[in-house]
Formats: C-alpha cells, sequence, structure tokens
C-alpha cells in the first residue's frame, strides 16, 4: 500500500466550460448544479482524516469540480486543510488565475495545479471554448511564479490523438514541469474512444522517443507515464521487467481504484472511480469511509475476476485502465479496448 491516500474531491459543478468529454454532464445535459455546504465540506474532511487513522495513511486531496475556485467557500477550505497539515494539489482552469491568486494557493499550501490541452489551438478550444488554449498557456506562468508545479493533462482521443506530439512540445516550450496523457473515458454519448489497439501503441512508441530525446537535452519537464499500458509498451521493449523477488497475489502497481483512491462528489456521493460511472460504494455523510473501504470496496479488489489481464504476466503491474473498459463494455473487469497485448 501507499503511504499517502488520495480523495478526489469535486467541491462543486460549478464551471465556465462545457467540454465535450466531461464526464459530469455526458449523463443528463440538463443537470442540476451541485456544491457542499460549509458544514458539509468540514464533515468531508473530518471523514477523510478518520479514514487515514484507521487505516494509517496520509491524507492527499484532487480539489476539483467543475472549478473549485468558483466555490463560494474555496478559500475557507483551503485554511482548513492547512490547520490540518494535508497537502492538496487543484484540477481547474485557468480563467480565474493571477499572480496574486496563485500566490495565495501557494501560501496555502497547493503542491501541483492541473491544467487541460486536449489539442492545439483549434482542436482544444473547440473540445472547451474559445480561447481557453491561449488562456491556459498564459496562466502556466502565473502558477510557476507562485512556486506551484504546474501540470498539463490531455484526454487522448480519436480525435486528437495525432496533436499529441505537438502538444508535448508546446508544453515543454511554455516550461511546464510535469505532463500526462489518459485516454478518454466512454459515456452514455460515446462508447467507443475511436482508437485501435495498435494505434494506441504507436502513439506511446512516439511519445516514449520525443520524452528521450528531451531528456537527453536536460529539459526539466517530468513525464508522468500515468496510463497503465506504458508498462506493457515498456515490458515488450525492454524498459520494464518483472522482479525476481515478486510475490504471488501481491500487487505492485497498476490501477488505484481499490488501493489508495476514492472519489467523493458534490452530492456526497463516494465513487470507486469517478471515471467508472456506476462505481457508487457509499455517501460520506451518511457512510463511515473507513468502514467503506473494506466493505464495498472489496469488490474493486477481486484481481481474479479480470477477463484478459488475470491470464496475463502483467496482471500485477498493470491491468490497463478498467475505467475505458467499463465505459466501453459496461463492465470493470472487461478488457482494455486499447490492450494489444494477444493472450490465449
Amino acid at each position: 500500500m501507499k503511504p499517502y491516500f488520495s480523495f478526489q474531491w469535486h467541491i462543486t459543478d460549478e464551471c465556465g466550460q462545457r467540454c465535450k468529454h466531461c464526464y459530469i454532464f455526458s449523463e443528463n445535459n440538463c443537470k442540476k448544479l451541485d456544491a457542499m455546504t460549509w458544514d458539509q465540506m468540514q464533515e468531508v474532511v473530518s471523514n477523510c482524516l478518520d479514514f487515514c487513522e484507521v487505516h494509517g495513511r496520509l491524507p492527499y486531496f484532487y480539489l476539483t469540480g467543475g472549478d473549485p475556485i468558483l466555490h463560494p467557500e474555496f478559500w475557507k477550505l483551503l485554511e482548513l486543510l492547512k490547520e490540518n497539515c494535508i497537502p492538496f494539489t487543484i484540477l481547474g482552469n485557468p480563467f480565474h488565475l493571477t499572480n496574486d491568486v496563485c500566490k495565495r494557493l501557494k501560501a496555502y499550501g497547493c503542491e501541483k495545479y492541473q491544467l487541460s490541452l486536449d489539442g492545439m489551438r483549434e482542436t482544444h478550444d473547440w473540445f472547451r471554448k474559445p480561447g481557453s488554449f491561449d488562456c491556459t498557456l498564459e496562466k502556466i506562468v502565473c502558477i510557476k511564479n507562485a512556486g506551484i508545479r504546474s501540470v498539463i493533462m490531455t484526454t487522448v482521443s480519436g480525435t486528437n490523438i495525432k496533436e499529441v506530439p505537438d502538444i508535448i512540445d508546446t508544453a515543454v516550450q511554455h516550461g511546464v514541469d510535469v505532463f500526462a496523457f489518459a485516454r478518454y473515458c466512454p459515456t452514455s454519448e460515446k462508447k467507443d474512444t475511436n482508437i485501435t489497439p495498435q494505434e494506441y501503441r504507436n502513439l506511446l512508441a512516439v511519445c516514449d522517443e520525443k520524452f528521450k530525446a528531451y531528456e537527453a537535452l536536460g529539459c526539466q519537464t517530468y513525464f508522468n507515464k500515468k496510463d497503465h499500458l506504458w508498462t506493457l509498451y515498456e515490458y515488450e521493449t525492454g524498459a520494464f521487467k518483472i522482479p525476481e523477488d515478486a510475490k504471488d497475489g501481491m500487487i505492485y502497481g497498476g490501477c488505484n481504484c481499490g488501493n489508495c483512491h476514492l472519489t467523493i462528489l458534490p452530492t456526497g456521493d463516494v465513487y470507486a472511480c469517478r471515471r467508472v460511472q456506476n462505481s457508487q460504494v457509499g455517501n460520506v455523510f451518511e457512510d463511515r469511509l473507513a468502514d467503506v473501504w473494506v466493505c464495498e470496496m472489496e469488490a474493486y479488489r477481486d484481481y481474479t475476476k479480470f477477463k484478459k489481464c488475470a491470464r496475463c504476466e502483467l496482471l500485477a503491474w498493470c491491468r490497463g485502465c478498467p475505467a475505458v473498459a467499463s465505459g466501453a463494455h459496461g463492465d470493470f473487469y472487461d478488457a482494455d479496448p486499447q490492450c494489444w497485448k494477444e493472450i490465449k
């Protein structure tokens, strides 16, 4: 188990964008915008701290939404986190960031601020809204000047897969501290990522070459190989080897679901993974998270149920993305649609 336990906390649905691949609004475009009250937020923090005390973990919050900075009690919440010495990252938008705002975020303990680039200008603005691309690049400077690590995340789909190498170049040119990408998770509107397994493997090969070239030049950007299919790719290329002392039945890496992660929505609903549409395991205002983790979450730790991965030697390190499998096939344990490995 990892020492830190991450709580992805959606404090509000309020947002200045309606991104085409957003899972918050994918099921119902007329969704009521939910947001927690101040009393509820205090209750969440208390429940999470109790969880960590019971299970011997250290809390880490990923504050998001919507756009968390739009919550009327946003700054009050940051003060509460600081009082409890809880580190956090913000997953948000660029529009309300200024030098003063970023300095204030840093003072409260913000470690990273994650922004999105989902294509070059035309594609990104189509996904999000006009002007979003330029605003995102502009605010990287504000984040870095405040001493906060800047993160760029790309959601890869068939629409933008060919632009990913250019996105990497753009992120490096603007001095981003961390770059990563993950695949689009199919929703009810669209059940296909429009990426074949071989196309995705080819993307990893191109990115791997680009990452190594930048690292050879002394590039300071950290390339976070977030997608677990990187493990399969590096296993095939020899960059990853199964440790000789690996123990049967032990899970060493791969998907964090059931290991070190829970999602809390503005309604208080607790999800095993926000990207898995049917993964509600409780409600933070009704259930003790420490108990939910032992009971309801056990259904996400039965590794023998993986239809393809359970027969793969990389089960303990990879398992692809169950959220993408669930979105495509309705089954958390189904085969990852972009996994190219043939298993008899």
